[in-house]
């Protein structure tokens, strides 16, 4: 048995040009299951939670073509890889619903810092100090997952020296969030922050991960990691996911995994200390992604982004295979090798590529790789309907 697994996944639409441009509005009319954001120039659809990696390729496949079919009818119009506006306009909000009052404070509390694209991974975990307890490794490792998918180096048609843009700008809201201790310390936080104005709803808790559920902070579900840029190739998608998964199912066996016990930092400031040490990662990935010098939770020592990913995957793959998804993850090597996307993105602007063709280039090599998975799904559906 497997845990459950879906997406949200934020998307930008524009022209072939990599301009921006928005029809969220448009989209949420005449097509079902896509949700608008608070801009108009992304577009959000979400997939059910599934437990076989097969079932969610085609999942986050298929929304896809049938978005990028309908923006066709419009235009010249197509999707958007990267998760900040990489060719502009990062000085005007376009808003998807000017009656939405949460919308109206978004606008004017944060402008157009939140108008990303990304991906949030949730998983299922039903039990809620599981959850907890899940939360608080997979918060002091969220960097880790940031350096996997960063694709954001360009805003405003220049490069901004950070791999991942997007997490040196957003919002994390509010601006401390603690290693919750308990499911009753989340629910005492929570009714405190909505209290005290720090979150306008239980909607707007905006960090690297979160526990969530049908009736947050009392009913919860499941983990929802949202640190992760855009990720464009769903395969590397499924082995971060995969990577997040085994990393559970690690602690799922051995509880005493949870930070709060196996740290070695002085147990009277450990809390806190980790909690720092999570806000400096993720900072430093946010610049240098797989390159960048973090501590680890356990000790402080100093290590790699990209070493601290290669020490957990090797912990880890023993359990994918036991469990049967380990041929998704081996696609984190890949990326270990080749680099994610901001660096790819990044070694073509350093031998003088411009970023208007670079992004130029990544959206063709997007359209193009949908249509090769979606012949292997149907190829493989066939072949599954004749066995």
């Amino acid at each position: 048995m497997l845990l459950s697994k879906g997406f949200e996944v934020e998307i930008y639409t524009g022209t072939s040009q990599g301009d921006i441009v928005g029809f969220s509005d448009r989209i949420t009319t005449n097509l079902d299951n896509f949700c608008s954001e608070p801009d108009n120039r992304n577009i959000e659809y979400i997939t059910a939670p599934f437990y076989q990696y097969e079932q969610l390729l085609s999942e986050l496949i298929y929304p896809r073509i049938k978005l990028r079919n309908y923006l066709k009818s419009l235009g010249n119009y197509t999707l958007i890889p990267g998760s900040t506006l990489s060719m502009g306009n990062s000085k005007c909000f376009y808003r998807s619903d000017s009656n939405n009052s949460y919308h109206t404070y978004i606008e004017n509390t944060y402008g157009t810092n939140v108008v990303t694209a990304s991906i949030h991974i949730n998983i299922g975990i039903s039990d809620p100090e599981l959850l907890m307890r899940a939360y608080r490794l997979i918060r002091v490792e969220a960097p880790l997952y940031l350096a996997l998918s960063a694709s954001s180096p360009f805003l405003d048609g220049y490069a901004t020296g950070y791999h991942s843009t997007r997490w040196k700008i957003f919002p994390q809201t509010p601006t401390y969030v603690p290693l919750f201790e308990s499911h009753a310390h989340f629910v005492r936080w929570t009714e405190t922050q909505l209290l005290v104005g720090t979150m306008q709803n239980v909607r707007h808790l905006w960090t690297s991960v979160r526990p969530n559920g049908n009736c947050r902070p009392y009913s919860l579900n499941r983990l929802e990691l949202r640190i992760c840029d855009f990720i464009v190739n769903p395969i590397s998608l499924l082995a971060v996911t995969a990577l997040l998964e085994a990393r559970l199912w690690q602690l799922i066996d051995d509880p005493s995994l949870d930070p709060l016990e196996m740290s070695c930092l002085p147990e009277i400031t450990r809390a806190e200390d980790l909690i720092t040490i999570t806000n400096a990662n993720e900072a430093a990935v946010a610049y240098q992604s797989l390159e960048a010098e973090l501590k680890h939770w356990e000790d402080g020592r100093k290590i790699l982004a990209r070493d601290w990913i290669e020490e957990i995957y090797q912990q880890v793959l023993p359990i994918a295979y036991k469990k049967g998804f380990s041929f998704f993850m081996l696609f984190i090597q890949k990326i270990l090798q080749e680099g994610n996307e901001a660096q790819s993105w990044l070694k073509l602007h350093e031998q003088g590529f411009d970023s208007r063709s670079i992004v130029m280039q990544a959206i063709q090599d997007m359209a193009q790789q949908e249509i090769e998975l979606e012949e292997k799904i149907n190829y493989n559906n066939v072949l599954a309907m004749n066995a």
